[in-house]
């Protein structure tokens, strides 16, 4: 196992009505700024409920906060917090808003131009404003993590940066606050909980043993209620357990200690800002094609995968971790969401200005060993054709 640190301090407050308990964690003299983003967090009552609880507050609101959240609107968030000298943040909705919130906190306190936070990706953070979330949507892990990404949509740009000083002081899940959600969104939240987990779990054997088996069972769990938490919508258990899962995908828990590789984030994160297609439908597309590219260099871990999530035993090497890509595929097609670029009319003469964009962003040493080059991803692209 490799020498780690892990530090999550972002408090946890799980399960019905928990709404009503934000006074208790929003400081009582704050002026608070409440950022969401379309209509549906007003047409479930959420936005009601947080209303409220903070009943007799500071506060006012910002709303319009896209699904891929956008720097220009986000400055304007900015503007209106240095403006109105308000000082504690809270983000209500799925990761989109809270990715957005993170990159709002640190650029209130950013004394330079705010773009350096994505493009040294966190490094010049050095202290941001304290902010708490309501989460809406189970997907991204966003509500116990230090990680946020953002589009700027005059140039097409999609960056991640993290930083310590972004970590939620607390997050609010309420399970029955996905009752509503669009099946769409839910089925793209299962996957993209998946290949979190995956980014962090299939690389290579690292004597990770509690990080392999925590990963493997989060995996089953996926696999097992994906179809159920779309067929039953308002099945409080499997939509608290999926809650909790997309959480524990990316707290940074099953990734301390062992390798990681991202490559299939970060190429997903140009086709999103190329097409605008969902996020964890262009991590759909590009996984499976990025385990049969890779499978020489991922053959230990595939055969794992395969062995332990599943419960493949019969074949060759090459066959089982063929079976093993393969289920994953057909799991994510059970939920809807293809695993093909053709799927959105997306053909080989889209490559090049896919690969333009990597290189143009650094993304030409990719992976758990830095080995995914321009011609890596080209061809892990033209695999997903």
């Amino acid at each position: 196992m490799q020498n780690f640190e892990f530090y999550n301090p972002t408090r946890i407050v799980f399960g019905k009505d928990t709404i009503a308990k934000l006074a208790e964690h929003v400081p009582a003299e704050a002026r608070t700024l409440i950022l969401y983003g379309g209509s549906s967090a007003e047409k479930n009552g959420t936005l009601a409920e947080v209303r409220a609880a903070l009943a007799g507050r500071v506060f006012q609101e910002f709303g319009g906060i896209e699904p891929n959240p956008t720097y220009e609107t986000l400055m304007r968030a900015v503007e209106t917090i240095r403006r109105d000298k308000l000082d504690f943040l809270l983000a209500v909705g799925g990761g989109s808003v809270i990715d957005g919130t993170k990159f709002v906190a640190a650029a209130v306190a950013y004394t330079g131009d705010a773009w350096d936070i994505l493009t040294t990706h966190g490094a010049c953070v050095g202290a941001a404003l304290p902010f708490g979330t309501v989460l809406t949507l189970p997907a991204t892990g966003s509500e116990m993590n230090s990680s946020s990404v953002i589009t700027r949509s005059r140039t097409r740009e999609k960056l991640a940066f993290g930083s310590p000083h972004v970590f939620p002081r607390f997050s609010v899940l309420d399970p029955t606050k996905t009752y509503s959600l669009p099946l769409r969104q839910v089925a793209n939240g299962v996957v993209d909980s998946f290949v979190h987990i995956m980014e962090q779990y299939l690389t290579y054997p690292a004597g990770g043993m509690a990080q392999d088996r925590f990963a493997e069972g989060l995996l089953q769990s996926l696999i097992e209620i994906g179809p159920k938490v779309i067929a039953q919508p308002d099945n409080y258990d499997l939509r608290a357990n999926f809650m909790w899962i997309a959480t524990l995908a990316l707290n940074g828990l099953i990734g301390a200690g062992v390798p990681q590789d991202w490559a299939t984030h970060m190429i997903g994160h140009e086709v999103t800002a190329r097409y605008d297609i969902d996020h964890a439908r262009t991590l759909a597309v590009v996984l499976p094609a990025m385990l049969r590219i890779r499978k020489e260099a991922k053959r230990g871990k595939l055969l794992q995968y395969a062995q332990r999530v599943w419960n493949l035993h019969d074949g060759s090497e090459d066959e089982r971790i063929e079976a093993a890509i393969a289920r994953t595929e057909a799991f994510f097609e059970s939920l809807d969401i293809p695993t093909r670029l053709s799927a959105y009319t997306i053909g080989a003469d889209a490559i090049d200005d896919l690969i333009a964009q990597l290189d143009a962003h650094g993304m030409t040493a990719l992976g758990e060993r830095e080995e995914i080059g321009l011609d890596v991803s080209r061809r892990v692209l033209e695999a997903a054709l």
